[in-house]
């Protein structure tokens, strides 16, 4: 059966209707998982395997069966691990159904079926009793349903109903307990990432500068957690406040409430400054006595122990409400609230009266009121904020507007309008093509206007650029279109293309001596190694010594379904890797013209010049604001001697992982790659091959 898909085309901008077939979204949920990633990570899987072989122990030696509830098997890893350590009986459960298929057949060719029932299941649906899904309760829990932030995929809701219905009173559980910790920190840099900063712009007139609206000053912003790898954050974009602190503790082997609830610690700092953000990670104890221990803790916390690298579990980065500026020694009370899925964080100081004091803590989860948290995302606030970034655009501001200068900017939820209007243009309008759900981002720019006294200075534009009229523009021709370009709808570095067809789609309303800014956009590539991002997609083969390569199978099958021939967006400040070729630029976009009927087609070979395994060519965009000032998407630096890449830190760039990587194939060392490039002006994608 096939399937009318609707999607609003990122680049072109055009609503399209795709066929697809019936598991098209099953196809996409496996290639997009990150089953290669936890298969891969050797200290999860050891220190699992020890949790369940000593609970195991345990119950054996109270003379009792070793019956095991599994919630979420995934590949069916964990039952095997328990039935091979002596356990009677599992029950494996997993709601995603090709999953529970593939771990049926995985549970199979390793030879414990008559130990393992697979359920394809949701756990709260399952029975318990002589006609159940379970003949019995069981007395050992084994769960891996933890994300980043611990509780995010629902784990609370589902150890309380296991407790409820599934599993017997006093039952073992791996892992036993999780662990929060906490630590208190500045950092401009993170703060970046929730706050609209002031911006300096020298005008012909003197300093302006431009101030966000006060809704956006003391916007708590979203409850949702900033994950990242904070492993790769230098300890010079931030400074700790205080020593690291446990927050709460679950124990998974006694009943777990889910209901909202706070933990509350008290902190002393270790230095005075501006408290910003809390750091957060976790920890699991595979055992009761905490002796078998799997931490998320970052570098700076055990910078003796060996860090696994894993992309499944990060830590968490937590905005307060406000900046707290607190002193060295003073009494602070952190206070965290969490409901079923998600925490977020107050800091207050203490007073007197502390009892009242516990009854002031804001239990509400944070709700962004100003708009600018549902619009922009962390990495474009930290773009937004990137003074060295605006500069640039100042710069080529002032070179190409003149003092009868009717402009149009292009973009999403951009200051460039701003900036043009302090830099002397006439008449500023401006157009914002993405929509967000729930609300206009006009309203927002609204605010914003207002707070700098420019309401009557700048027009926004309520239509498409397809739909733009001559009155929307006062019958005025434009002189200047400017865009960054940024898009919301965008996922990739070429999605921001769409800029180049909304430019086409105003021609009739430019003028004929217009100047476009950017003039032009290239795309560039380059050869790299990774230190750890490969193994997402690479092929774990045996694990533990259980034979799990029908999951790497059926992860293949996805990607050739399609994901494997496409490039997929990854924050590469947050994966370390060394180039093997130099930076090349394969594809030029000309916005001085209208976007061609004819594909844009390239086709060459890139020389390897540095010893190393290519994983795969990164992709970026760089757009040339005026013959000499660029703005790239991408790298930044490149240092030459070990091939060491600094990358753009508020884009996405787009990876291209190699089949090599796919099918773990070992190759003798390529000197050269070819590569094969198509650029459809009809769809606006980029059909990539390579061939080492």
């Amino acid at each position: 059966m096939k399937t009318f898909c609707g999607r609003a085309n990122p680049t072109t901008g055009s609503m399209e209707w795709l066929e697809e077939g019936e598991d098209y979204d099953y196809h996409q949920e496996i290639a997009r998982s990150r089953y290669a990633d936890m298969l891969h990570d050797k200290d999860r899987n050891v220190k699992y395997y020890q949790g369940i072989c000593a609970a195991v122990n345990r119950v054996k030696e109270r003379g009792e069966k070793a019956i095991v509830l599994d919630i979420g098997t995934g590949t069916g890893l964990l039952s095997m691990m328990a039935a091979s350590a002596g356990a009677d009986f599992c029950y494996a459960i997993e709601v995603f159904k090709p999953m529970a298929n593939a771990a049926v057949k995985i549970v199979e060719k390793n030879g414990f079926s008559d130990k393992i029932k697979v359920i394809n299941k949701h756990s709260t649906e399952v029975t318990v009793g002589p006609d159940g899904d379970m003949q019995c309760r069981a007395n050992i829990l084994v769960t891996e349903l933890f994300d980043t932030e611990l509780i995010g995929e629902g784990a609370l809701p589902t150890y309380e109903h296991a407790h409820k219905y599934l599993v017997q009173e006093g039952c073992e559980a791996v892992p036993h307990r999780a662990t929060v910790y906490v630590q208190l920190v500045e950092s401009r840099r993170m703060w970046s990432w929730k706050k609209l900063f002031p911006v300096h712009i020298e005008a012909e007139d003197g300093e302006k500068i431009l101030v966000p609206p006060s809704e956006m000053e003391n916007c708590p912003g979203l409850p949702s957690v900033c994950d990242i790898q904070l492993n790769q954050m230098p300890s010079s974009d931030f400074s700790t406040l205080s020593d690291v602190v446990k927050m709460f503790s679950v124990d998974f082997s006694k009943p777990v409430q889910s209901a909202s609830t706070c933990y509350r610690v008290q902190l002393e700092p270790v230095k005075s400054g501006k408290a910003q953000i809390v750091l957060s990670w976790w920890d699991i104890d595979m055992d009761p006595s905490g002796m078998v221990n799997c931490s998320m803790a970052p570098y700076w916390v055990k910078p003796t122990s060996a860090l696994q690298w894993r992309d499944h579990w990060m830590q968490c980065v937590y905005f307060l409400p406000r900046e707290e500026p607190v002193l060295q020694g003073e009494k602070l009370y952190l206070t965290a609230c969490r409901d079923e899925y998600s925490v977020w964080y107050n800091l207050q100081k203490a007073r007197a009266d502390e009892e009242e004091q516990k009854a002031d803590v804001c239990v509400e989860s944070p709700v962004c009121r100003c708009r600018a948290h549902l619009l922009w995302n962390r990495p474009r606030f930290g773009e937004l904020n990137d003074q060295s970034r605006t500069r640039q655009y100042i710069k080529s501001l002032r070179k190409v507007l003149k003092t009868d200068s009717v402009c149009l900017c292009i973009s999403d939820g951009s200051l460039l309008p701003v900036l043009a209007y302090y830099l002397g243009a006439k008449q500023v309008q401006c157009v914002q093509p993405s929509r967000i759900d729930l609300f206009h981002p006009h309203e927002l720019w609204q605010a914003f206007f207002k707070a700098n006294n420019l309401e009557d200075k700048i027009k926004i534009i309520e239509a498409r650029p397809e739909l733009l009229k001559p009155s929307h523009l006062e019958d005025k021709k434009i002189s200047v279109l400017v865009g960054e370009p940024f898009f919301t709808t965008s996922l990739l570095p070429w999605h921001n293309l769409y800029f180049w067809y909304a430019r086409t789609a105003v021609s009739s309303h430019l003028a004929s001596n217009v100047t476009v800014l950017p003039q032009s956009a290239s795309l560039h590539m380059m050869i790299v190694e990774f230190q750890d991002l490969w193994r997402i997609r690479s092929p774990c083969g045996i694990c533990e010594g259980f034979d799990v390569r029908t999951m790497d199978d059926m992860i293949k099958d996805s990607l050739n379904f399609r994901e494997s021939k496409e490039a997929e967006p990854h924050p590469l400040w947050e994966y370390p890797c060394k180039s093997l070729s130099e930076p090349q630029e394969v594809l030029t976009f000309d916005f001085t013209k209208t976007v061609p009927q004819q594909c844009l087609r390239t086709e060459g070979s890139v020389k390897l010049l540095r010893k190393g395994k290519s994983h795969g060519a990164v992709l970026w965009m760089e757009y040339h604001l005026t013959a000499d000032i660029s703005v790239s998407t991408g790298l930044m630096q490149l240092s030459n001697e070990k091939g060491n890449c600094e990358w753009n830190p508020h884009c996405k760039q787009g990876v291209y992982f190699f089949s090599s990587v796919i099918e773990s194939e070992i190759l003798s060392d390529p000197t050269a790659v070819e590569y094969a490039m198509n650029f459809d002006t009809k769809t606006g994608e980029i059909a990539m091959d390579f061939k080492l």
